[in-house]
C-alpha cells in the first residue's frame, strides 16, 4: 500500500524535513484488524500528549480522520503514523510558520510464532542503557537510537526481546515492549517518570487489571524484584502478550495472571 504525506499518496519528503534531520516529531504504530484500528483512542491520546510537550500545532482531528481512511484501505496490517515539525533551515532553530508533516504508512501483520504467546519467550539482557530525560520520558518520540543500538546486541533468533535498564541499574522495558511482574498477587510495572515510552498496550492492561480487582504499583523495580517475581510478561500494541521465561539465568513460569490477561486482551482486540 502507499504510503501518505499530508493526505497524499507519496514516497518520500523533503531534505529539510526536521524529523529526518533532527528526530523532532512522535509517532504512533497501530494493529489494524478489518480495517479498524485497534486502541485508537489511546494512540491518539498518547500522540495528542506527545505533540503538547514538544508543541507541535497539530490538527488532531485531521490526524484521526486520515488514520481512519488509511487503516480502511488497509484492512489489515500495521499501521505507522508520523508526526514531525515540518520544514526548516539549517539549525535547531524551529521555523514557528511551518506546518506539522503528517506521514502514514502501512505494513502487513506482523508475524510472530504462536508460542510466543503460549508458551513465553526469552529476554536478552541488553548492555545499552536508557538515558534518564524527564523531559522527553514517556513518549512515543522519533529519537529511538538507544533502542536501534539495544537490538543490534543480538542476532540469535531465540531472544525474542530485549530487556533494558537506566542509567541507575532500574528495570525500565523492552526494546519495543513494556515490561510487567507479578509478586505475591500485586501486578507491577516500571515508573516511566525519568526514561522509557509509556505504551498504550501497557495502559489497557493497567485498566483491565483495575477491572478484575487486581492491585496494581507503577514504581521502581531493580533487578533483584525482577529474580522474585512469580510472573512476568512483555506487552506492546501489536503483539499484544508475551510471556517470559528466561532472562540472563533467571526463569519463570507462564502464570495465572499472565494467562488471564493476555486471553482479555486476544478477546477483545484479536491480537
Amino acid at each position: 500500500m502507499h504510503s501518505w504525506v499530508d493526505g497524499q499518496p507519496a514516497d518520500s519528503v523533503p531534505l529539510k524535513d526536521r524529523g529526518l534531520a533532527y528526530g523532532d516529531g512522535v509517532f504512533e504504530t497501530m494493529a489494524v484488524k478489518a480495517g479498524q484500528p485497534l486502541l485508537l483512542d489511546r494512540h491518539l491520546q498518547r500522540l495528542q500528549e506527545g505533540c503538547r510537550r514538544l508543541s507541535l500545532a497539530v490538527d488532531h482531528g485531521l490526524a484521526r480522520s486520515e488514520v481512519l481512511v488509511y487503516a480502511a484501505a488497509l484492512g489489515d496490517g500495521v499501521l505507522k503514523l508520523i508526526l514531525t515539525r515540518g520544514d526548516s533551515q539549517r539549525g535547531y532553530g524551529a521555523n514557528p510558520d511551518a506546518a506539522v508533516r503528517r506521514i502514514l504508512q502501512g505494513s502487513p501483520p506482523a508475524a510472530y510464532p504462536e508460542a510466543h504467546g503460549t508458551d513465553g519467550i526469552r529476554l536478552f539482557p541488553c548492555a545499552t542503557r536508557l538515558a534518564e530525560q524527564p523531559l522527553l520520558a514517556g513518549l512515543k518520540h522519533l529519537n529511538r537510537l538507544e533502542q536501534v543500538i539495544a537490538r543490534a546486541e543480538w542476532r540469535d533468533a531465540e531472544y525474542a526481546e530485549g530487556l533494558m535498564l537506566d542509567m541507575s541499574g532500574r528495570v525500565i522495558e523492552g526494546v519495543f515492549s513494556n515490561l510487567f511482574l507479578v509478586r505475591n498477587g500485586l501486578l507491577l510495572t516500571a515508573d516511566l517518570t525519568r526514561c522509557g515510552v509509556a505504551g498504550v498496550m501497557r495502559a489497557e492492561i493497567l485498566a483491565q487489571a483495575h477491572t478484575l480487582g487486581v492491585p496494581v504499583a507503577v514504581a521502581d523495580i531493580d533487578p533483584e524484584q525482577l529474580r522474585q517475581a512469580d510472573e512476568v510478561f512483555m506487552c506492546n500494541s501489536v503483539y499484544g502478550i508475551w510471556p517470559v521465561r528466561e532472562c540472563a539465568g533467571m526463569s519463570w513460569s507462564v502464570g495465572p495472571l499472565t494467562r488471564k490477561l493476555r486471553g482479555i486482551v486476544r478477546a477483545h482486540l484479536d491480537i
